[in-house]
């Protein structure tokens, strides 16, 4: 490990093509940590954020992109147990995915699941880390619940109508084209909306409004969200496609008994993490040990062109994830 790693820096903040692959010193576990010898690196929104200058990482984070990974461990910092050098895990990350090694908290990797590859895993922590947290930590979704994704076959969107499925809620979407609401009616959707179309708006009240609604959208979507809503109904927002800014009127969420929260993954404490990968391992990695739910992967690009990556994931054509084969 005295040698240097290839990574794939942020030159400069743009387009896709300031990702330029560079050397970079090989981590050093500080205490409580791993390194990982990174197999695949997961392809994410927030990483094109960061590129673009919009989302800096935290100051103790690494500056180069990449929130999930999947490899082997092989460095172990002070205090860390339960973990071996040599087992195959799947890691949240504070940073630095894009690289051959990467240093995280040992408390932010969970096992491979049974029968999976390490493909496959390496699309699972920021998309069931955000999932799981928002939808049904802060969402508090039931079963029998209508559920409305919006962006239903990003890779949020397809951990969102599994999950959702498989815990008794009535799942909806909104999606672009006629290809990807066959892809989520596939994963257990129950109404796929065509939001060029039909008006989400008009079709969720007709089924007497929507419990919950995951969105990612922003911009014009709240109000439009707020109508959508039946009564004692929850919007959860975890991003802004369209802009975080907005005019509402807000004696609907009063009259109507409403609640508007939402949150980023990135900011949150160690522990706050620490304890979502608890959670998921009780609840969820059950389900994918068992092969009742997976990860949709869409395409895999090599290390080196991270930058073609992006570009497929701005293009939004995919269908859910996108990875980097690293080594």
């Amino acid at each position: 490990m005295a040698e240097p790693m290839r990574a794939v820096e942020i030159t400069e903040a743009g387009g896709p093509e300031v990702l330029k692959l560079c050397q970079r010193p090989v981590p050093e576990p500080a205490p409580g940590q791993v390194v990982i010898k990174v197999a695949y690196a997961g392809v994410n929104r927030p990483d094109a954020l960061q590129r673009a200058g919009k989302y800096a990482p935290p100051p103790t984070a690494s500056d180069l992109p990449g929130l999930e990974a999947s490899g082997e461990i092989v460095a172990l910092g002070a205090g860390v147990s339960g973990w071996s050098i040599g087992d195959q895990v799947c890691a949240l990350l504070p940073g630095g995915g894009y690289a051959e090694y990467v240093a995280t908290p040992a408390a932010h990797c969970l096992p491979v699941p049974d029968g999976m590859g390490l493909k496959e895993a390496a699309c699972l922590p920021e998309t069931y880390f955000t999932v799981w947290s928002n939808v049904f930590q802060r969402g508090g979704l039931q079963a029998g619940e209508r559920f409305l994704i919006h962006g239903g076959s990003s890779g949020i969107g397809t951990t969102a109508i599994q999950l959702a499925r498989e815990f008794g809620a009535r799942v909806f979407v909104t999606v672009g084209n006629q290809d990807k609401a066959k892809a989520c009616a596939a994963l257990g959707a129950e109404r796929t909306i065509i939001y060029k179309d039909e008006d989400f708006v008009e079709v969720m009240r007709a089924e007497g409004g929507a419990d919950l609604i995951l969105d990612m959208v922003g911009g014009l979507y709240i109000p439009r969200n707020i109508r959508t809503l039946a009564d004692d109904g929850r919007l959860v927002q975890i991003a802004f496609l369209q802009g975080p800014k907005v005019e509402l009127n807000f004696a609907q969420v009063m009259t109507r008994r409403l609640t508007i929260t939402g949150s980023t993954l990135r900011p949150q404490s160690d522990l706050a993490k620490a304890k979502i990968a608890d959670s998921l391992r009780e609840h969820v990695w059950p389900l994918l040990n068992a092969g009742r739910i997976a990860p949709v992967m869409d395409s895999e690009f090599p290390l080196h062109e991270a930058s073609a990556a992006h570009a497929r994931m701005e293009a939004s054509g995919h269908i859910g994830k996108i990875v980097l084969k690293v080594s």
